[in-house]
């Protein structure tokens, strides 16, 4: 079993690295279980989601959610860094057992990967000023808003905001929450994530006003693995009952798992 796992591993990679199209490899629990550890694919490059630490280890909330998975099959999580491009492909060739990844539930990936229950989830809303009261896009008017040029939530602001709606379009989401700092605009359209990251060294300057989208993120694992996706799905719908992930998403991102993932199957 180990052997052939090997030796397809090599001729997967060698596959994709062409473009051929492999068979997916998938994972089974039992050698999960029998070999005392889970090989979990993570980006590393995607705060808060996923980053390392001062010592070079992978850290961030996918990796507090690959350890308790870890934990909740009873072996040890071995964190694999991964890309954006490859994540999928070592999935799919045997190099990783499961992806822990941010990789937000499409209907293109759900055709390559068996997605798990949401475990997490990326919103784009309108943040700004505390002293505004906002409630809906109507509120936009006669306002300066900044958002990253040609982006989700630029598309978000643009479809919502009504006539007179300053919107002032940035290069990138550093530059509008430049701007939304230094009082150049009120408000914002930007994620989360993003929000996150300002959110230590701003306080309550700021809140949110409304939500624009959201898209919901799941663990990921081998078309076949069936025993393994069970587990894990069971894994996510304890950890959102019991607080666990409510818990991680609060230390990093601030706020407990959002409404929009506990609520999404």
């Amino acid at each position: 079993m180990k052997l052939n796992r090997r030796i397809f591993t090599t001729l997967a990679a060698g596959a994709f690295a062409t473009g051929l199209v492999a068979p997916a490899l998938a994972a089974e629990l039992e050698d999960i279980e029998s070999a005392g550890a889970v090989k979990i694919g993570m980006l590393v490059d995607f705060p808060p989601f996923g980053i390392l630490d001062t010592s070079g280890n992978p850290d961030g909330y996918d990796a507090d959610v690959a350890k308790a998975l870890g934990e909740y099959l009873g072996v040890t999580a071995q964190i694999v860094p991964v890309t954006g491009p490859n994540r999928i492909p070592y999935l799919l060739s045997g190099q990783v057992d499961v992806l822990v990844a941010s990789l937000g539930i499409t209907e293109e990936r759900a055709q390559k990967v068996d997605f798990s229950i949401p475990y997490a989830g990326i919103s784009i809303a309108v943040y700004g000023d505390s002293s505004l009261e906002i409630g809906d896009a109507s509120g936009l008017e006669g306002q300066s808003i900044a958002v990253a040029r040609a982006s989700t939530q630029d598309t978000g602001v643009s479809e919502v905001a009504p006539d007179g709606t300053d919107i002032r379009r940035f290069d990138d989401d550093a530059s509008a929450v430049q701007a939304l700092m230094s009082g150049q605009v009120k408000l914002i359209g930007a994620s989360n994530v993003v929000m996150s990251q300002i959110a230590d060294s701003t306080g309550d300057r700021f809140d949110k006003k409304f939500d624009l989208s959201s898209q919901v993120q799941g663990i990921a694992v081998a078309p076949g693995s069936d025993a393994l996706l069970e587990k894990v799905n069971a894994f996510v719908s304890d950890a959102r009952e019991d607080g666990t992930l409510d818990e991680i998403h609060e230390k990093w991102l601030g706020e407990p798992l959002p409404d929009f993932v506990k609520e999404a199957e």
